[in-house]
């Protein structure tokens, strides 16, 4: 079964977890945000009077209400059985000092007949030869375990009534599972727990633990069942209020904008406001600063390469939005750190990362990458002047220049001057020049030249010109307090500016030539396909290329709303797009927004934000594409980039 929808998610330092709007819990990661996840499914169901099994997350009876405890990740999921009349409150949590997922059910009998409840349990684990999954019952719960980690589903006060191990799957739609054996060998398992007799009005509870345990170094099993004996003495009630004070603190800490709520569609703005607030940490790895471009959502990559990856290209996006709404340490750490621990030996980054820093799965690089991490760099050390942060990234931007300088060199065929020296020694020791790849573009499908890139890197360019400037001055200043002034240095800024003017020169004066169609009166995204692309706004805004009022970008802007506005208000990609049914963008939607705001056109922008703010889900998550008929979340829901994107218009727009 796909899980394509992440409809909530919370989570702590350590621990995510998301679910279906129908309370299933389909994910669970620890230690951190993108690695490693351990649920194959996880559900509950009832048995009451003797029924067969009533799933909680699947009945034609049932009847949903879900919502987070306001400004929290703090899940809340109201399930009303109409056949028996029960009201179910499910609230799931993850407390901030402990890293276990709390779970409650309050059962209230609403009908006017007695209803003996009993509470089932079904549970799968991810397994494969290597790390085979087997279960054990213990008092109040059952342990699924395999080589490399545990988890453990416990009652906090209620006795296990019935379990089953072995061939779960055929019998537990009955709502009757049994087996003599207290431990075996299956992926899957079940327990159950007599709620008791409800009686008209009457309500009862249960609370749960879930617990994970990593076995990374040599355990013993009594110490595991005693650690899930301390566990068990959490205070609920105690925990649930510390998370919702936590959460709430940490919203009002990051809401820097004044924004209003006296109607539905400014709570709405709010809601998705706050939302990208508490979206953020539970995307970023607090140890490393990487941030994931969204939790998962096909692991068996039956449509996509998959998600939960850092894209440096992405995470720059949202750092520049956590500087908007104060985060500027999260920002910091992950330029400081998980930038520095991630670029190569030649000053590029790979395409994609685990969190942790750890190379993920690739199937090439974007050149696009690499300019863009210059590109962030500047960006915070712009709004910050942290002049300490600027100086302890200043290599690492600078090896990534030099690479972007052998790109241009490569797909310009510019010949470096070498002077005789130079060259006698090339000729004698035959260095061999490092083979420059073909770079994809930004959505992963093209090889090649692509305008968003060369953009990036014209960027990445005069942002090193302006850094260099700086240093000079900062030079000159020093010149005039010392008799020694270091005249070598001056001279290398002065020659590395130079190239770097003339490169951007050059690279300008590329895409005027190659990338501007005559016939169409456009720029187009690449020398191949040459498909009109919302990327070539990228060109503009970020990056700088060229200003939102010169004629040919008028001219490519009037085919873009042409070939990709949709009837909706939202934009597509490029034309063609057939990823996911072509579906309108949010960050098309919202890239068409900021030029819109570059030529001060604040009312248009704000067409392009409602598109986004209507679509957004009822939790106030921003999808990555939208249904363009019903305007609903049509992939990867709660997007970082979409989410960041939201963020840096809505302030552009409240200034």
């Amino acid at each position: 079964m796909e899980k394509f929808f992440n409809d909530a998610i919370i989570g702590n330092k350590n621990i995510t977890a998301s679910f279906s709007k129908e309370g299933e819990l389909l994910r669970l990661y620890y230690q951190q945000p993108d690695y490693r996840q351990f649920i194959d499914y996880m559900y509950a169901g009832l048995q009451i009077n003797d029924s067969a099994l009533i799933k909680l997350h699947d009945d034609i009876n049932n009847v949903y209400n879900q919502y987070f405890t306001k400004d929290t990740n703090i899940l809340n999921t109201e399930i009303r059985n109409t056949y028996f009349n029960l009201k179910v409150v499910q609230t799931d949590f993850i407390p901030m000092k402990y890293n276990v997922l709390m779970k409650k059910y309050v059962f209230k009998n609403e009908s006017s007949i007695d209803l003996d409840v009993s509470f089932l349990l079904h549970s799968s684990m991810l397994t494969d030869e290597n790390n085979l999954v087997s279960a054990m019952v213990i008092d109040n719960g059952i342990i699924q375990y395999a080589h490399d980690f545990m988890m453990a589903v416990v009652s906090k006060k209620n006795p296990v009534l019935s379990h089953q191990i072995n061939d779960t799957n055929a019998n537990i739609h009955t709502g009757r599972i049994h087996d003599k054996d207290y431990i075996g060998m299956a992926a899957d398992s079940s327990v159950s727990y007599h709620i008791g007799l409800l009686k008209p009005g009457e309500t009862k509870d249960i609370e749960f633990l879930v617990y994970i345990h990593e076995n990374k170094e040599i355990y013993k099993m009594h110490d595991v069942l005693n650690e899930i004996e301390k566990i068990k003495k959490i205070d609920y009630e105690k925990e649930l209020l510390q998370t919702k004070n936590y959460w709430r603190r940490y919203v009002k800490e990051h809401s820097k904008l004044d924004l209003k709520e006296d109607t539905e569609y400014e709570k709405k703005i709010k809601k998705i406001y706050n939302r990208s607030i508490l979206l953020f940490p539970l995307l970023s790895n607090e140890q490393t600063g990487g941030i994931q471009a969204a939790v998962e959502v096909d692991e068996n990559r039956t449509s996509c390469g998959r998600y939960a990856y850092c894209w440096p290209r992405d995470a720059i996006f949202v750092t520049q939005a956590m500087d908007l709404i104060g985060m500027e340490k999260e920002t910091e750490r992950f330029y400081k750190n998980f930038c520095k621990n991630t670029q190569s030996k030649n000053g590029r980054w790979e395409q994609r990362f685990y969190t942790d820093c750890r190379l993920a799965p690739c199937w090439g690089y974007q050149i696009d990458e690499t300019a863009s991490v210059v590109y962030g760099v500047y960006k915070h050390y712009e709004r910050t002047k942290d002049e300490k942060f600027l100086k302890d990234n200043m290599k690492m931007i600078e090896k990534a220049t030099k690479y972007l300088k052998k790109y241009v060199e490569n797909i310009l065929q510019i010949e470096e001057k070498e002077d005789l020296v130079k060259k006698e020694i090339l000729e004698n020791k035959k260095e061999e020049k490092e083979k420059i790849h073909v770079s994809y573009d930004l959505w992963e499908m093209h090889e090649g030249i692509s305008l968003y890139s060369i953009a990036s890197i014209f960027s990445a360019f005069q942002i090193m010109i302006k850094l260099y400037d700086n240093i000079y001055e900062q030079e000159e200043k020093e010149k005039q307090k010392s008799k020694t002034p270091n005249r070598l240095k001056q001279e290398s800024i002065i020659k590395e500016k130079d190239k770097l003017e003339e490169y951007s020169e050059k690279l300008k004066k590329y895409v005027l030539e190659n990338f501007y169609d005559e016939q169409k009166k456009t720029f187009v995204r690449n020398l191949e396909d040459r498909k009109i692309d919302i990327s070539i706004l990228g060109a503009i805004v970020p990056f700088e290329l060229f200003t939102a009022k010169e004629k040919k970008v008028q001219n490519t802007v009037e085919n873009i709303d042409l070939n990709l506005r949709t009837y909706t208000g939202g934009y597509k990609r490029f034309e063609q797009d057939h990823y996911r049914n072509g579906n309108p963008w949010t960050i098309a939607t919202l890239w068409r927004a900021l030029y819109y705001i570059e030529l001060k056109q604040y009312k248009k922008a704000k067409e392009c934000l409602d598109f986004v703010i209507h679509s957004a889900t009822k939790h106030g998550y921003i999808a990555e594409q939208v249904d363009n008929q019903t305007m609903q979340s049509a992939w990867v829901i709660g997007l970082g980039w979409a989410h960041a994107m939201f963020i840096i218009v809505l302030d552009k727009l409240s200034k």
